[in-house]
């Protein structure tokens, strides 16, 4: 199995067999798959992390896999999508995560053939955690029965959630982004910069969000003939979840931007209130630099060279600035 060399963090394949709904063995070897699938009511799980094409070959072959969607489970950055082909439907999808601190989104992509008997998961890295997932199955023993459908449902439930979970995460973060921008004192530049950060988490979650009303669309078809009277419902409810996470992404996208035109407006209403004050500052310098300006002259005039004439410019000087300095106080232009 391929991994990444630096990190070494993918695992070997997982598998699970269950007969007629019920858990009969896990962790088998991969090679018996082929064996298994020829016996009745049965349906096959196995999980492959960060394979490349070689590794990808043998179930391949014994699958039938296409290789157009082979190629795909290989490269990553594929969009979520359901391909469909003679013996099998080809899956892509993301799980999403976040970061508290930097409040950023990351997502973990996932590849799914889905044949009659047998779900083969292709994760491209070992920040996609099947954990979740398995323990899903294990919570609802009761839909085994359903076979495939009920191990993808199982699948396709967890990356619902972990999307609408983010969603909500950055629900709350947008709501501290708005008590800070209308308290005491206000950090624009912070304000901006987290603004700017959750804007670009909610245009990578919408990335991955948006087509999975497709993904489940496609599945539900009826040609499909893949899920059955009895998981209708729960797929209904993973549909469900999806059109709401989707839905409050874009509410949040018109909220951030107009949160964005808030902290405009407030910008420029304390640049108002700057421009006021040193208006203000500069309407009463202006008194006594007339008034100095005027004594300044070289011509004669009353008082000059004078004690009376200096103590009375003082006193209009210090009387006009007082009056201006109150009239501005009253009008809070200072």
């Amino acid at each position: 199995m391929a991994s990444d060399p630096a990190t070494n963090l993918c695992p070997m394949a997982r598998t699970r067999l269950y007969r007629n709904g019920v858990l009969e063995s896990e962790d088998f070897d991969p090679a018996l798959i082929s064996d298994h699938l020829a016996e009745p009511g049965v349906a096959v799980w196995l999980d492959m992390c960060a394979p490349d094409e070689a590794d990808l070959a043998t179930i391949s072959e014994e699958l039938g896999l296409h290789k157009l969607a082979v190629e795909d489970a290989v490269h990553e950055h594929q969009r979520p999508k359901v391909d469909r082909y003679d013996s099998h439907l080809f899956l892509s999808a993301y799980q999403a995560t976040t970061n508290v601190d930097s409040e950023r989104i990351s997502v973990a992509e996932v590849s799914v053939f889905i044949t009659e008997k047998a779900l083969v998961t292709v994760r491209k890295s070992q920040e996609f955690d099947i954990d979740p997932v398995v323990k899903r199955w294990d919570s609802a023993p009761e839909l085994a029965k359903g076979g495939v459908a009920f191990l993808l449902h199982g699948l396709l439930d967890h990356i619902a959630d972990s999307q609408f979970e983010a969603v909500q995460f950055l629900d709350e973060r947008i709501e501290q982004v708005e008590e800070q921008l209308f308290g005491d004192p206000v950090d624009l530049r912070l304000i901006q910069r987290r603004s700017y950060m959750l804007r670009r988490s909610l245009l990578d979650l919408r990335k991955v969000t948006s087509p999975m009303r497709e993904v489940l669309e496609a599945v539900l078809r009826h040609d499909t003939h893949l899920v059955d009277d009895q998981l209708q419902p729960y797929y209904r409810d993973v549909y469900d979840h999806v059109l709401r996470a989707d839905a409050r992404i874009e509410s949040l996208r018109d909220l951030v931007a107009t949160l964005r035109e808030t902290e405009l407006t407030i910008q420029g209403n304390q640049m108002n209130l700057i421009m006021k004050k040193v208006t203000s500052w500069a309407a009463i310098i202006a008194v006594p630099t007339l008034i100095t300006g005027f004594y300044g002259q070289n011509i004669n005039y009353p008082g000059l060279n004078t004690d009376w004439g200096f103590w009375i410019s003082t006193a209009v000087i210090l009387v006009a600035s007082a009056v201006l300095y109150v009239v501005f106080r009253r009008r809070n232009w200072l």
